[in-house]
């Protein structure tokens, strides 16, 4: 993951519930503590990197949050209007189809379409020279992607409708995004996964499909919530035998918590063995924070966790 901020564009997918909002924000502080104008683009109309700023409601514009650090909530229909108002010419024409009813339907009926115009925003975010002349480029843009389990469709959407349309400016646009979103120069990816079986399974399995499917690399995962050992085995030995010691029904609660929170992170540590063993390289790791819920000061603790790891 050393060369990661080198990258244009970089995807964070990962099993639903693993932590992606947060390894993308936590990257996005990362990037804008080292100077990079960046932006982290949220996808099917969510808020959840924005909530975590307190800026609620970003929609779909390039909102400040911090020093260098922008959010945008990437909405597929004003994406198509804002591609169609730049392509379609004069501005009467724009108006009479995008107004057409027929069109609307075609649109929203054409499988991929939404995930298409969505993944076209996100380059036109990665690229130098803006559609809108007025707009800044971005140095860096991190995409919280879908679920892993869909990450890999969207990332094939161009590709798709390249080979698909064959020829005309749909099928040149769609290359132009998939040519970029595969070069591992510009384009990087990023695994998030929990230290538990199935989240450890998905990653494995979408490392593979990435490779077999459009021929990428995966450029780091990261292994989110990692919980602290805090007894040696003769350490939880003793524990286990004061438990049978009869004490007190509050000292022995403490007890039995104390044993399993070490049982799990014992659990933990063998998922990422194994994970570490599949891949055939180290993961990077975030602590879990015992926090009820996360909030700026929890995000910069991770942020800074990470940095320490590139």
């Amino acid at each position: 993951m050393a060369d990661i901020l080198d990258k244009r564009l970089v995807f964070v997918t990962g099993k639903g519930g693993v932590g992606k909002t947060t390894v993308a924000a936590a990257l996005g502080l990362v990037a804008a503590r080292a100077g990079k104008r960046t932006i982290v683009c949220e996808v099917a109309q969510q808020e959840r990197m924005s909530r975590v700023f307190r800026r609620e409601g970003v929609g779909y514009s390039e909102t400040p949050l911090e020093t260098d650090l922008y959010a945008i909530s990437i909405d597929p229909q004003h994406s198509m209007e804002e591609y169609l108002r730049t392509q379609v010419k004069p501005s009467a024409l724009y108006t009479l189809l995008f107004d057409n009813r027929l069109f609307q339907y075609f649109a929203a009926a054409t499988p991929g379409m939404r995930e298409l115009v969505t993944i076209g925003k996100v380059w036109e975010l990665a690229q130098f020279e803006r559609r809108n002349p007025q707009a800044a480029p971005f140095d860096f843009v991190i995409v919280d992607a879908p679920s892993t389990g869909h990450g890999l469709g969207f990332l094939a959407t161009p590709r798709t409708f390249r080979d698909a349309a064959r020829v005309g400016p749909i099928s040149r646009q769609a290359g132009k995004i998939d040519a970029f979103i595969t070069d591992p120069s510009s384009t990087g990816v990023v695994a998030v996964a929990l230290p538990e079986e199935m989240p450890v399974n998905e990653t494995v399995e979408f490392e593979r499909l990435l490779d077999d499917e459009m021929g990428m690399e995966l450029d780091a995962v990261v292994v989110n919530a990692l919980l602290p050992e805090r007894f040696d085995p003769d350490e939880a030995e003793r524990i286990e035998q004061a438990v049978a010691g009869n004490g007190s029904p509050g000292v022995e609660a403490a007890l039995r918590a104390a044993l399993f929170e070490h049982r799990r992170a014992r659990t933990q540590r063998a998922e990422l063995e194994r994970l570490t063993g599949e891949l055939r390289r180290g993961p990077l790791t975030l602590p879990f924070l015992f926090e009820p819920e996360l909030n700026l000061r929890s995000f910069d603790e991770l942020s800074h966790e990470l940095e320490a790891q590139l």
